[in-house]
């Protein structure tokens, strides 16, 4: 295979043996069938969730995406960015971290923001894109806040068209994020990634899951750029 990407590779493998990345028939948000199902909240035990923050880490620092600080909106990217900011912390670049709680509070520090006042350039971390939703939530917080929404860090990039009004439209969550919120976006691995591990025998029923996955893709697919930045 050409343009292998090893973080990626290696990325794939560890969500498989977490039972992160499942194969078999899985329903979407958009209502499709997938023949696999990626699942950040599986990684659910210290070992895992310090291995996943290594992973967002190197590929955060190999993007060259230039941040002040990072963001984990409601509710998954909240344990995601403090992995991610304490991992970079470990090799010795401290950045502050805030996140959003889904009701404000009416008492305490009030509002609907915990942590790093929210300033500066802002990388915000999540697990996957599904249309674009959560990242406009968030970037609207961080402009209230008069801070600058910068770029988004993702765990998997599904490289699939995205829905509005329930009908396929012909880009990806990831590139109406990039084109026309205009925001920086990296992921520690793509769906090519994913057809790669299989391709590669990756795991026992890597033939039958690779021809399930790229009939998929054929159907559903968008063609983007061979990089994860």
């Amino acid at each position: 295979m050409s343009n292998q990407d090893p973080l990626a590779q290696e990325f794939v493998a560890f969500a498989v043996e977490c039972g992160v990345l499942r194969f078999g028939e899985f329903k979407t948000k958009a209502g499709r069938m997938s023949p696999y199902f990626f699942n950040a909240g599986l990684f659910d035990d210290g070992a895992s969730l310090l291995r996943l923050a290594g992973f967002y880490a190197q590929r955060v620092l190999d993007s060259g995406i230039e941040f002040d600080m990072v963001f984990g909106p409601a509710y998954k990217g909240i344990p995601l960015g403090a992995a991610l900011v304490i991992e970079l912390a470990r090799r010795g670049r401290n950045v502050p971290f805030a996140y959003n709680r889904k009701e404000a509070k009416d008492h305490g520090e009030g509002g609907t923001l915990v942590g790093a006042p929210l300033q500066g350039r802002v990388l915000i971390v999540d697990d996957v894109m599904s249309a674009g939703t959560a990242a406009r939530e968030s970037i609207a917080l961080i402009e209230a806040a008069g801070a600058r929404p910068h770029a988004v860090c993702i765990a998997l990039d599904r490289q699939e068209k995205a829905t509005q009004d329930g009908q396929d439209v012909p880009y990806s969550a990831v590139q109406y994020v990039r084109e026309t919120l205009g925001l920086q976006v990296c992921a520690i691995a793509k769906l090519a990634d994913l057809m790669q591990y299989l391709a590669l025998g990756g795991h026992a029923a890597s033939a039958q899951d690779h021809a399930r996955v790229l009939a998929y893709r054929q159907r559903y697919g968008v063609e983007e750029g061979t990089t994860n930045t």
